[in-house]
């Protein structure tokens, strides 16, 4: 069989995939429905399985059918980028990008600037999953990843850029310091009420301590409360429940509004990292140089005011700590 061969049918499977119908596929390739349906035959025939399921009322791929997809949306993506990369050295940038990016700093932070980029680039059509898990972006199609976390090493197929650290704190309501006091020590803070991540497989994240001069330790602590979800940790530390220890750009509105106030900011330390990653075989096609431009001047880490908001929102903190105690404290009772 000729490589030309092998290319017949892919997109219209692809089509008949994302359409999740042969007659909405066949619309958007202005192909009638027989054509659609002799061309995915010849393709299943070929490959001498069935790609979609036809058995129930929903037309669904089967197992094979996905694990061709993902191999398919690869194949067309590269000859797509490279066919606009041989006709004009500076086109604009179009056609669908697959992006991946953390849940919670995905849609907390990420999203905005991808949601800019198209905004600036209407030819792209962005499609964005959000997950924590490991990704392979070459297995699983992704033109562009966004990772906290990962090695200093990678594959020969892939790129990568860091975009910085995490920045580290320990946080806690004012109304949770009127009651317990703030520590002042770092033995202090070890007795208090400590609100943990827990991984799934039932252990826990350590603290991170980086105290003066020493070296970065890892200190295990007994949580109070375990969560499984960085946003539900704020809102248990919102609630004042305990003190936690979240990165800054998890918690950047609530510590400038003094919701939440900053304890022993002296052992703020540096987190996991921030990376965009990407297939070393795109990284010449327009979207995914654009993408990564403007992932490298819009995405950050950190809170870009927070230096400038410490000041103030330690004011409001302390500003509510002490309300919060007035409130807390044994009120005069009225003689009867």
């Amino acid at each position: 069989m000729t490589p030309a061969e092998r290319l017949k049918g892919l997109e219209t499977f692809v089509a008949v995939a994302d359409a999740g119908s042969f007659t909405a596929a066949a619309d958007r390739l202005n192909l009638t429905n027989s054509a659609v349906g002799k061309a995915i035959a010849r393709l299943e025939g070929r490959l001498k399985r069935p790609l979609f399921d036809r058995t129930t009322r929903k037309l669904e791929m089967t197992d094979a059918g996905n694990v061709f997809y993902k191999v398919c949306v690869r194949v067309l993506d590269e000859l797509e980028a490279a066919e606009r990369l041989l006709a004009h050295d500076h086109i604009a940038p179009s056609g669908r990008l697959r992006v991946d990016m953390p849940a919670t700093f995905g849609r907390m932070h990420a999203v905005r600037s991808l949601l800019a980029f198209a905004e600036q680039y209407p030819q792209v059509q962005p499609h964005v999953s959000f997950t924590d898990r490991f990704v392979d972006p070459v297995e699983d199609g992704l033109d562009v990843v966004v990772r906290i976390g990962g090695s200093d090493t990678w594959p020969a197929a892939l790129c990568y850029q860091h975009l910085g650290d995490e920045e580290l704190v320990f946080c806690a309501s004012p109304a949770y310091v009127a009651r317990h006091g703030a520590p002042t020590t770092l033995d202090a803070l070890l007795g208090h009420d400590a609100i943990l991540y827990g991984r799934a497989d039932g252990s826990t994240s350590p603290w991170l301590i980086k105290d003066g001069a020493l070296p970065l330790a890892r200190q295990h602590v007994n949580g109070r409360i375990i969560l499984g979800q960085a946003e539900a940790e704020v809102t248990a530390v919102e609630m004042g429940l305990g003190i936690a220890q979240l990165a800054t750009w998890l918690v950047e509105q609530q510590l400038r509004d003094g919701s939440l106030v900053k304890i022993l900011p002296e052992l703020a330390t540096s987190g996991l990292p921030l990376y965009l990653v990407w297939q070393r075989s795109r990284q010449h096609a327009p979207k995914v140089t654009a993408l990564i431009a403007h992932f490298a001047q819009t995405l950050t880490i950190r809170p870009a005011a927070a230096d400038a908001a410490d000041t103030g929102a330690s004011n409001a903190a302390s500003k509510a700590a002490s309300e919060a105690a007035g409130a807390l404290a044994p009120q005069p009772v009225a003689p009867a």
